[in-house]
């Protein structure tokens, strides 16, 4: 059994994702989904927290050794990326979606110094726009992004090509298609629902529903 699967099943197991090709979800940019992952549920769970924070952090270890800080992205990103800067005892920062509106008006919280090499944690990547928004901002700051981990991945075509035109390697512990077979496997999804499920991953923003 891959580290992949093992990682869906925990997802899975804590009822962080929810399969619901009937009755669709809607998400915060108004796309219609048959699923709904809510990783802030692993925190609450604390030997899953464990070895999720284990995985994220022997992710940055193996693909980026030469990290020297990591970053958290606000607000899922964060408790995840301060676990694995703890973990691999490297500085943590932690971006904004904006610059704060009162304060310093600090965008990114904690201490970075030119060039340095930065690797972003995310809790789940969807479309790729927010997280790589962060990477812009970290850029622009001067350091160097090295790449990004995830707990879980939707793999759509579009974020794939957003990555890699930006330069982003991304890694993550399991993703859409992973968990969608195990569901399967599990009988949590039924056989015809699988092929709504897989209908709505190549075309997400147009899918109105079953």
């Amino acid at each position: 059994m891959t580290d992949a699967i093992v990682t869906a099943g925990k997802l899975l197991q804590a009822g962080s994702v929810k399969l619901s090709p009937e009755k669709p979800f809607t998400w915060a940019s108004g796309w219609k989904s048959p699923i709904y992952c809510d990783n802030r549920k692993l925190l609450s769970l604390p030997f899953t927290r464990d070895y999720i924070k284990s995985e994220l952090a022997n992710a940055v270890f193996e693909k980026f050794p030469d990290a020297e800080v990591i970053a958290g992205v606000a607000t899922a990103g964060i408790p995840w990326g301060a676990m694995v800067a703890d973990q691999l005892k490297l500085p943590f920062i932690y971006v904004r979606p904006k610059p704060k509106e009162h304060g310093l008006g600090n965008q990114i919280e904690g201490e970075i110094v030119p060039d340095q090499r930065v690797v972003v944690v995310e809790d789940l990547v969807s479309t790729g726009k927010s997280s790589l928004q962060v990477v812009d901002v970290l850029r622009q700051s001067g350091v160097q992004v090295q790449g990004m981990v995830s707990i879980f991945h939707y793999r759509f075509d579009a974020a794939q090509a957003a990555f890699e035109s930006a330069g982003v390697p991304l890694i993550s512990l399991t993703d859409y298609p992973t968990l969608l077979q195990l569901a399967l496997e599990k009988g949590q999804v039924k056989p015809g629902a699988a092929e709504i499920l897989l209908k709505w991953r190549s075309n997400p923003s147009a899918w109105t529903g079953v």
